[in-house]
């Protein structure tokens, strides 16, 4: 495995010739079909195949497996287009395996909406161990509002793939806002919350899924111990019947952090009333915030670090984000809105207008400036570089695992570093 780092007038073809692989494969390993111009300092994943195997025509995956010694899902894991192919093609080039050996072995979760692109979906589901479906809400009185979109296509989809589907809930009681009226209620109701549990493990029974995943924002700090409380009253009956409970939690590096999304939140009981947990290590950067990393290698450092004084580090995933940020120029607090874009669209802007992508060692994370007409933009997002910074602070730190918020946008280059780099389920 090679991170290439792009120098002026390189080309994807050349960068190939270079390492000699294939240009159509480097092209689609970094999803570089509609971006006709590579940025100066873009990070490219060349992955060097140690073993590839020529088609034969009427040979199936089964056959290859079994003649290499693999599974299916490794193949498909190493080739994702297969994906979307019923058969081999006479004279494809199929990757059996890489030369690198595992760092180690981490649990891969990730949040998504039903509304996701299926194909998106799909291409995630071969890497991760459980698929957070985002999300049901409840009302005062205990009941529970499903997601806007169905989701029992996505139930399928997991089971396909051998994927553990989680509940996710959330104190929504208009669609993706945040109520902590409704988080005081049902921790204080006792009535209300023992109606909230059946409700959920009725659910949980009824569609299949594996757990339940509780992202209760906003907590207030009366709070507190009502709501670690409820987390453990939840887990207590879903553990009666096989099922799992994790809690998200806010990203906290000290005890008596200020301020509402963290006064409400305690890392030591959260971590003893659940299974286990998920760091949202992310949003440092953020819409209504001034340009930074969104993930910062070293804020997240401090996250984790303070984490494992409360939390057993066998029950911690750490947050990834998958996506970025870009925002126009000058900032001005409380005017200035940054766009959402995927970690794919940040480097095809930087090609199309000529930005040098720079990268920050201390927040380990890649940005650039661009002009667009007289209007300047800066925008920070995630590469394969600071991906892999990511995943080697998991495993410094001996985490359970990782999980990405969200899965929505396509990032390829992700998984595929994930594949050589992770011990995946098999």
């Amino acid at each position: 495995m090679i991170i290439h780092l792009v120098k002026p007038g390189e080309t994807a073809a050349s960068i190939a010739e270079q390492y000699g692989v294939s240009a159509q494969r480097l092209i689609y390993d970094n999803q570089l079909q509609d971006q006709p111009d590579l940025a100066a300092g873009q990070a490219l994943l060349v992955l060097i195949p140690r073993i590839v195997h020529m088609v034969s025509r009427g040979e199936t995956l089964e056959e290859l497996g079994e003649r290499y010694g693999t599974t299916v899902l490794n193949l498909v894991r190493n080739n994702p287009f297969l994906l979307h192919q019923r058969n081999l093609r006479a004279g494809e080039a199929i990757v059996v395996s890489y030369g690198e050996e595992p760092l180690g072995r981490l649990r891969v979760s990730g949040y998504a909406y039903p509304f996701i692109e299926p194909d998106i979906l799909q291409e995630a589901l071969l890497y991760l161990d459980e698929l957070l479906v985002f999300s049901y809400g409840f009302t005062f009185t205990g009941e529970l509002v499903p997601p806007r979109t169905n989701e029992e296509w996505m139930l399928r989809e997991a089971g396909r793939f051998g994927v553990d589907p989680i509940l996710v809930l959330t104190p929504f009681a208009e669609p993706d806002v945040f109520n902590n009226r409704l988080v005081k209620a049902v921790v204080e109701d006792t009535w209300m919350q023992q109606r909230l549990i059946q409700n959920l493990l009725d659910q949980v029974q009824k569609m299949g899924y594996a757990g339940v995943d509780v992202d209760f924002e906003y907590v207030l700090p009366e709070n507190r111990v009502d709501y670690a409380s409820f987390v453990g009253n939840l887990r207590q009956v879903m553990e009666a019947y096989g099922y799992r409970v994790t809690v998200a939690l806010a990203p906290k590096t000290s005890k008596d952090q200020r301020g509402l999304l963290y006064e409400g939140v305690d890392y030591k009981l959260l971590g003893q009333n659940a299974d286990g947990v998920f760091l949202m290590t992310y949003e440092w950067g953020h819409t209504y915030g001034p340009p930074m990393a969104v993930a910062p290698l070293n804020k997240v450092n401090q996250v984790v670090s303070y984490a494992l004084t409360e939390i057993p580090r066998e029950k911690i995933l750490m947050g990834i984000p998958n996506y970025a940020y870009d925002w126009p120029l000058p900032y001005v607090r409380d005017v200035t809105v940054a766009e959402n874009i995927s970690n794919v669209e940040a480097p095809r802007i930087a090609g199309r207008y000529g930005a040098e992508i720079q990268y920050d060692e201390t927040a380990q994370t890649p940005h650039f400036t661009y002009w667009q007409g007289s209007n300047q933009h800066v925008v920070w997002f995630e590469d394969v570089r600071s991906i892999r910074a990511k995943l080697g602070l998991a495993l410094g730190h001996g985490l359970k695992g990782i999980g990405y918020w969200s899965l929505m946008k396509p990032f390829r280059v992700n998984w595929l570093l994930l594949n050589v780099l992770i011990r995946l389920r098999e």
